[in-house]
């Protein structure tokens, strides 16, 4: 298995699609797309029913808490059960809901339709990006395969230690509002909008190959990167309204 094989986004590695290519059914981008529809209307009815909760007064810190260790579990079973993926990935855009729902009610109370913004901002690099790829203005090589993988490791080895070290009292510069804090989000917003590119890249290449069980697999990942690029994006408006 290569490397540059892979995506920076789990779901997509060669791990999930090898072998089992004699199936009488095989995954298409409709399955695809109609799972991924199916699992983003789960997360805003979610979202939506947590924020109305806050709304009437409910402390929501752990529901989003919870969505997000859910969240965590979740996709670490879909690694080693792939066989499951039909139910845990609705699991699991549920447990992003919670967390969804909570991280965006908490931004509209301090910055009103802020998180409209971030939605609509996630809507259009998603087509944008789509067109990018299908029109062939920016072409998937394995240099920016290996780009790409690399610098979304390294953004996801940053947060895991300065969520660690938050743990110990320490804050790391990267949640706050000053220029490197920014400049990093952007940059982390960036990557997220690339990783498309690798998700869209990945599921073309092995359409009609893969079997069909695997469109659930391939769900997740394109929620995986969705998610990552809505939190960032959302992240990085709240820095720039608070800063200006």
């Amino acid at each position: 298995m290569k490397l540059l094989d892979k995506t920076s986004n789990p779901a997509f590695t060669n791990y999930f699609f090898d072998g089992d290519n004699n199936s009488s059914k095989t995954m298409s981008v409709t399955g695809v797309f109609t799972k991924s529809i199916l699992s983003i209307l789960i997360i805003i009815i979610i979202s939506i029913g947590v924020w109305k909760i806050y709304n009437e007064g409910t402390d929501i810190k752990w529901y989003s808490m919870g969505g997000m260790l859910a969240a965590i579990i979740i996709s670490i079973v879909i690694s080693v059960r792939q066989h499951w993926a039909h139910f845990l990935v609705p699991l699991y855009a549920i447990a992003k809901g919670f967390f969804l729902g909570g991280m965006s009610a908490y931004a509209h109370k301090h910055y009103p339709n802020l998180p409209y913004q971030a939605i609509g901002f996630t809507m259009i690099t998603f087509f944008v990006m789509l067109m990018l790829y299908q029109t062939r203005i920016i072409v998937v090589t394995k240099k920016l395969k290996s780009v790409i993988i690399t610098a979304a490791t390294s953004i996801f080895v940053i947060y895991l230690i300065s969520w660690i070290l938050g743990f110990f009292g320490i804050k790391v510069f990267i949640w706050g509002t000053s220029w490197p804090a920014i400049i990093f989000n952007i940059l982390a917003a960036v990557f997220a909008s690339l990783s498309l590119l690798l998700d869209f890249d990945y599921i073309e290449k092995h359409k009609h190959k893969s079997p069909k069980y695997k469109e659930w697999l391939a769900t997740w990942g394109l929620l995986v990167t969705l998610v990552w690029l809505y939190a960032e994006i959302l992240r990085l408006m709240r820095k720039v309204a608070i800063r200006f």
